[in-house]
């Protein structure tokens, strides 16, 4: 790329968690014992993303288990994300239509736990062991926003996100800063931030529209900004869903144009911020015990990603170039649905024996 990345404004201090070392053991272990990495290819690449340093740098002030807990989120989140976005299930809503709907059971409860040795994708799997450790404790307008988020994550991408690609649909600008918040799972993450922070935040805080503003700030800063790291990377790929891209194609402009562009729009939505996190914290006295930490998190979300961003190898375009396609490195357990390689690969089906005549 010709183009340098802007300078992305975020006037928030650097902070890393004390347990990264021990959370980067922890997630060689769940990977390992959950099936969603085993490959050598994967682990090499899982590895070099660093996934402990990130949580790490996005949590600070998470104790030791809730690190573990919100790292595993996180490579569930990343994995699952690279099947729908890098591989040809991206562009194949209907194949990956009964792994969501298995996915979607298990965090309605309509469906058992898989079971110890049940032949159920790692991702079922994973999820069952999130689902199960994150959840006992919580309030339950927490565990049903939550819920909603995620299945609204696992939907959009595999439908919207999916569609567009195997039509060759190119949203607008407006239509997809709508729908990122949602495919790049980032309210999944945000509230996670009530776990970490052993806070339950009312409804009627969620509902204030200082909060919603502040923390649709946050998100779009989060996955902007991610947009621009990525950029390149996804340009290889031919991924239309980036910011920048779409900057480029509806407005006409050069690449550095574009990029200098979104992080104009990131520095305003810095100031949205900020500015709802003043008017929430002079509203609410009362209520700073809960709002301080969560508001916190917000700004660790901000910074951290930027710093992971930026140390990465995982948003260059070696990290996918070395590679002569994505499903060398992407692990069809993890969704259980085979490769069209694959497929064409197996031996068809033999004709099932005429019964005996009389």
């Amino acid at each position: 790329m010709d183009s340098e990345l802007p300078d992305i404004y975020c006037p928030f201090p650097q902070r890393t968690n004390p347990h990264v070392a021990h959370t980067r053991g922890h997630l060689d272990s769940w990977t390992r014992w959950t099936g969603l990495v085993h490959r050598e290819s994967a682990r090499d690449r899982f590895e070099q993303a660093d996934f402990g340093s990130f949580v790490g740098m996005v949590y600070p002030t998470a104790d030791e288990e809730n690190l573990d807990l919100v790292a595993d989120w996180f490579v569930w989140l990343f994995l699952v994300d690279d099947q729908l976005d890098d591989g040809h299930l991206g562009r194949s809503p209907d194949r990956v239509r009964d792994v969501v709907e298995r996915m979607r059971a298990v965090v309605d409860g309509s469906a058992p736990e898989p079971l110890p040795g049940e032949n159920a994708p790692a991702a079922v799997t994973a999820l069952a062991d999130l689902w199960k450790r994150t959840t006992p404790n919580a309030a339950p307008h927490w565990r049903t926003r939550f819920a909603w988020h995620l299945v609204t994550y696992l939907t959009t991408a595999t439908t919207w996100e999916a569609g567009n690609r195997a039509e060759e649909v190119v949203p607008s600008e407006d239509t997809y800063i709508a729908k990122r918040r949602h495919t790049g799972a980032i309210h999944v993450c945000m509230d996670l931030i009530e776990i970490v922070a052993g806070i339950d935040a009312p409804e009627s805080i969620h509902n204030d529209p200082r909060f919603i503003t502040a923390l649709e700030a946050a998100c779009n800063h989060v996955c902007w900004a991610n947009d621009v790291y990525s950029f390149e990377k996804e340009q290889v790929l031919g991924e239309i869903h980036n910011l920048v891209h779409l900057v480029r194609h509806h407005r006409g402009l050069g690449e550095q144009q574009a990029l200098d562009h979104v992080a104009e729009r990131l520095a305003r939505e810095t100031e949205r911020f900020l500015t709802a996190e003043d008017e929430l914290l002079e509203l609410y006295p009362e209520l700073s015990g809960l709002l301080v930490p969560y508001l916190d998190g917000m700004r660790s979300w901000m910074r951290g990603n930027l710093d992971w961003s930026r140390r990465t190898p995982r948003y260059n375009p070696a990290d996918v170039g070395q590679y002569e396609e994505p499903e060398e490195y992407l692990e069809e357990t993890v969704l259980g649905v085979p490769s069209a390689r694959a497929e064409a690969a197996a031996p068809a089906p033999c004709a099932a024996e005429a019964p005996p005549g009389g």
